[in-house]
């Protein structure tokens, strides 16, 4: 192979990684915040379950896990805190931040907007 043969062979692979690597990026932060989404979703499950039995509303996630509308794994625990701010009437939003001992790093937020039904933040594409 000549020295030119090389270069181009270089430049080829440094083009494509130029593509490839935000895409990674993109992709392994949506994988590591799916955990949180789907929790935030059960949360969201919870809180209208936890209302529809007390008849109040949740004011922590924590409330629900002591009345047994919601089950948290440990692994899960470490990863993400959760805070619930659920309105009067069933509006509000679910804010999960992750902990140090979540790969990607600590204070990564998503947000669940239970009016709209959407999430924002860490891993979304907003």
């Amino acid at each position: 192979f000549t020295m030119i043969e090389i270069m181009v062979v270089v430049v080829i692979i440094a083009i494509l990684a130029a593509f490839a690597v935000p895409i990674y990026i993109d992709y392994v932060k949506s994988a590591r915040s799916s955990e949180a989404k789907s929790v935030m979703s059960s949360i969201s499950n919870a809180a209208d379950m936890y209302f529809q039995t007390t008849g109040d509303i949740p004011t922590s996630v924590d409330d629900m896990v002591a009345t047994g509308q919601l089950t948290l794994k440990e692994s899960t625990s470490k990863k993400w805190e959760f805070q619930l701010k659920v309105d009067e009437l069933g509006g509000g939003e679910i804010v999960a931040t992750s902990t140090d001992q979540m790969a990607g790093g600590a204070g990564k937020e998503i947000t669940y907007d239970r009016n709209q039904g959407r999430f924002t933040g860490y891993g979304t594409k907003e």
